[in-house]
């Protein structure tokens, strides 16, 4: 049994996902908008996560179409493939967006800039804590279902019941 709330959180975020990566790798949904990202990513590949531990150097162009890519097919992923893929696809953004979040934070961006990668963070996080309620609940009604079905399927000892009368 699903639940419309976690169906309603995986179209959602997957379409924006779709939306935000295509805006990183092509400029055909809008030309400013794809010209500001690709500004942006000069600035985040200087303090790209594991650069300064392994002494790499991530060129802004890679950065960029990475993560939009990643965002793409992650996105079309957690909108519209069902079971463990969406599963999967769902931790991947979650790990974007709280490398996003480090990266806003190193280069001191204003909370403005910061606070999407807040709130898609925390929204990516319930959409796995309402998929583990959906989960236990629905495993929880298999539970009882089947203990209602073993108590019917015993029969019942009628001498014995005559006997405890």
């Amino acid at each position: 049994m699903g639940s419309i709330v976690l169906t309603t959180l995986s179209i959602f975020l997957g379409l924006f996902f779709l939306f935000v990566g295509t805006l990183k790798v092509t400029p055909q949904v809008s030309r400013e908008m794809h010209r500001e990202i690709r500004r942006n990513y000069i600035q985040y590949s200087r303090v790209f996560p594991l650069a300064a531990k392994f002494g790499v150097k991530v060129s802004p162009k890679v950065y960029r179409l990475s993560v939009g890519i990643i965002e793409f097919f992650a996105g079309i992923a957690l909108a519209f493939i069902p079971g463990g893929i969406k599963q999967w696809a769902n931790v991947i953004l979650l790990v974007l967006t709280v490398t996003a979040l480090y990266t806003h934070v190193a280069i001191e961006d204003k909370f403005e800039r910061t606070a999407p990668s807040i709130v898609f963070s925390l929204m990516l996080t319930c959409r796995l804590i309402i998929l583990y309620q959906v989960r236990c609940r629905d495993a929880m009604m298999a539970e009882t279902a089947e203990a209602e079905g073993a108590e019917e399927e015993q029969p019942v000892d009628t001498a014995t019941e005559k006997k405890e009368n």
